[in-house]
């Protein structure tokens, strides 16, 4: 899909955000869901996206709804971090096909990353067991 375009109500973020699809949630309130990546990169991967905006990537985000939305962003980083005591953490977002966005709801990634352990590829991380997903959103929540 181009950078730019009608925005999709049936994208997988909006079916999760309706309670159509399910999700590994670590937080949510009025502004932001978090939760985590069925196909991880990295153990921990998080997602965090915008709830009541319409916005396929940054470009489209409000400006008024952009700062309380990083602020949940940067909130649920740093419980990753201190949850899963990573080496780093990688935050990133994607605006468009061409950048690897692939699913056209604003979100961003934060991804645990641990020093002699690969990241797998964007799009290519096989599917995540979900009892290990569980544990882990247990260990992300109690950091909150």
């Amino acid at each position: 899909m181009s950078l730019h375009g009608p925005y999709d109500d049936n994208n997988i973020f909006a079916k999760i955000l309706r309670g159509d699809m399910p999700a590994v949630k670590v937080f949510e309130d009025d502004v932001a869901l978090a939760f985590l990546d069925i196909f991880p990169q990295s153990r921990g991967h998080t997602l965090v996206i915008p709830k009541h905006v319409r916005a396929r990537n940054l470009l489209e985000m409000p400006a008024d709804a952009l700062g309380p939305y990083m602020l949940r962003v940067q909130h649920i980083a740093k419980a990753v971090e201190a949850a899963l005591k990573p080496d780093g953490v990688f935050v990133a977002q994607f605006n468009g096909a061409p950048a690897g966005q692939t699913i056209f709801h604003l979100h961003f990634h934060i991804i645990p990353r641990w020093d002699n352990e690969a990241m797998k590829g964007h799009g290519q991380a096989p599917k995540a067991d979900m009892d290990a997903l569980n544990a882990l959103a247990a260990q992300i929540k109690a950091a909150l």
